[in-house]
């Protein structure tokens, strides 16, 4: 009996004991995968981060540059003493014409003037008031080009694949439509591509026909089931309008078929397709029919020589369709021209930190909205700061705790959840239609943001004010001190870097605020830069938000920069908040 019960007993601890074995594998592998997730958590956030940032960082660089062209400006008649009052867009004119004299039609003169920009006499007055010697004069100055001409420079549109063939080039006719010969087939490669352009422009119709189609017999459905008369007229009135779309996408489509399947290597180069332009001689031509040893162009820019050997002319292929871009071959061919003459200089865009808004991209800068920040920021610090901190000892260290206080406190909380355009409507109704304060001025919207930024500090000072230990309190009383120097000469001092922390965090949450500033007119267009709290202005988020709407590819780098400078403005501010963290800490 006893060895039966010494064996039960030892297969029960065994059993139980391989129980709890499992047990705390189950529980060891949990907190693997615990961990494991937690870790994913932070590797995917981090990604996200770095991505965003990349993402920024990369479309913001290209604007913190620009580049000017060098024109030979006449200065002469600008008095040296009083450079303000001279004129200065017949000499940027003028100069244009000089600097391009091979665009000497009315065209080429629309064209040469739209390479520049259009604020180029602004920039030249504000360059020779700053340097009077300039005056008097005729030298080469430098005046900023045009917003797709920096872009095509910088390499953001109309990217050119340049090659030199090793072939001879002959041009039989150097006035308008030019014949043009090689002893190599050279042009395979191009019309290749050409050919895949036809096949993706084809296969884009399809795809457009077999929407249209469904569309159409949609309407038709409409047009022979609907017993309201009215539906039926718009149906058949749609029926009509998508069957001439559906037949004019039909012609095109059978077009592109037919090029597509074409054996020959001869091909017609539109609008549509792939761009070619061979720089030889001295000049420029744009290929408007190509096959393989063969070619007809147009002269861009005039040829000085009708022979050119291997590797002295150049093939210059735009994948981008010009009928897609702003900037055509034209304005390729003669902005290259410039850059080999020498005249192109890449500079540090000082515009886009001096200047403010503008509808020119190559003109618009972030100081207005900078300088409208740095107002709207100083007001709202000036009024949440005190007030909140103020609030925060009442509540914590002096206030009753009763159903008011209790009341005073729900509400604080809820209004750090209130959305922030709220507080815009507030503004709008108090501020500027009650007490008629000025519109879209610095000092309204640090009203506003001091309004929403009032509960985070409150909120954030109250923790700081607990979290100090009640002995400190019960030294301070404990050695005569009464409760007001209790509080402001042990207990505040002690507080003050979670005071600070709260009030920054705030700070950034009104820096990147747009929703009520909005509401109070601060999007408005403001070119002058502010002197006060009382002037026009407007702030870097709304300036982001209205730059990210306006549809010219110049404004995409000025809002990424404008972004950048906004990040950086919150990069400083935690800064200074570690560094008055470190300044007010204490331990005890």
């Amino acid at each position: 009996m006893t060895d039966i019960s010494n064996t039960s007993v030892e297969s029960v601890k065994t059993a139980n004991f391989e129980e709890r074995r499992s047990l705390q594998k189950k529980r060891y592998a949990a907190e693997g995968r615990f961990k494991f997730y937690g870790l994913g958590a932070i590797f995917i956030s981090v990604g996200f981060l770095v991505l965003l940032l990349t993402t920024i960082v990369g479309n913001g660089i290209p604007a913190f540059t620009y580049n000017y062209v060098k024109l030979p400006i006449d200065l002469t008649k600008v008095d040296p003493a009083k450079p303000d009052e001279g004129d200065y867009s017949k000499p940027v004119r003028n100069a244009i014409a000089d600097a391009m004299p091979y665009l000497s039609d009315r065209k080429g003169k629309r064209l040469a003037r739209g390479l520049v920009s259009g604020g180029a006499a602004i920039d030249l007055r504000k360059q020779v008031i700053s340097n009077p010697e300039l005056a008097g004069q005729k030298s080469d100055i430098g005046v900023p080009v045009s917003d797709f001409a920096d872009l095509y420079l910088k390499g953001l549109t109309a990217k050119p694949i340049i090659s030199s063939p090793e072939a001879n080039i002959t041009i039989s006719d150097v006035e308008g439509t030019v014949d043009i010969t090689l002893d190599k087939n050279v042009f395979n490669e191009f019309l290749g591509r050409v050919k895949e352009t036809i096949s993706a422009e084809a296969a884009r119709l399809n795809t457009r026909m077999a929407n249209l189609q469904l569309s159409l017999e949609n309407q038709r459905r409409i047009a022979d089931t609907s017993d309201n008369p009215l539906a039926v007229a718009n149906a058949k009135e749609a029926i009509t309008s998508l069957e001439d779309q559906l037949a004019g996408f039909k012609t095109r489509y059978d077009m592109l078929i037919q090029r597509r399947d074409n054996t020959t290597s001869r091909e017609i180069l539109d609008s549509g397709m792939p761009s070619l332009l061979l720089r030889t001689g001295g000049g420029v031509i744009k290929v408007t029919e190509v096959e393989g040893t063969s070619a007809k162009g147009d002269v861009i820019i005039p040829l000085e020589e009708k022979t050119s050997d291997p590797g002295e002319w150049q093939m210059q292929e735009i994948l981008e369709a010009e009928e897609n871009r702003k900037f055509s071959d034209k304005e390729v061919a003669v902005i290259d021209r410039l850059v080999s003459e020498g005249r192109i200089e890449n500079r540090a865009n000082t515009i886009f930190f001096t200047n403010g808004a503008s509808r020119e991209p190559e003109l618009a800068g972030v100081w207005g909205a900078v300088v409208g920040s740095f107002f709207t920021m100083l007001i709202t610090l000036a009024l949440s700061f005190p007030l909140g901190v103020a609030a925060a000892i009442y509540l914590e260290e002096f206030a009753p705790k009763n159903r008011i206080t209790a009341i005073i406190e729900v509400n604080i909380n809820n209004l750090a959840a209130v959305p922030s355009i709220v507080f815009g409507l507030l503004g709008l109704a108090v501020f500027l239609n009650f007490f008629e304060l000025p519109r879209s001025a610095p000092l309204v919207g640090g009203m506003v943001l001091a309004l929403m930024t009032l509960p985070t500090i409150i909120i954030a000072s109250r923790a700081a004010l607990k979290a100090v230990p009640p002995s400190i309190r019960e030294a301070a009383l404990g050695v005569g001190a009464s409760k007001i120097q209790a509080v402001f000469h042990h207990v505040l001092p002690l507080a003050m870097p979670g005071i600070l922390t709260g009030t920054i965090i705030g700070m950034a949450q009104a820096l990147g605020e747009t929703a009520p500033l909005l509401m109070i007119g601060m999007v408005a267009f403001v070119v002058d830069i502010p002197a006060g709290i009382l002037d026009p202005a407007t702030v870097l988020p709304v300036q982001i938000y209205m730059w990210a709407d306006f549809p010219e590819p110049g404004f995409q780098q000025k809002t990424a920069a404008a972004i950048m400078v906004l990040l950086g403005f919150l990069v400083l501010m935690n800064a200074i908040a570690v560094l008055l963290r470190k300044r007010f800490e204490r331990r005890w």
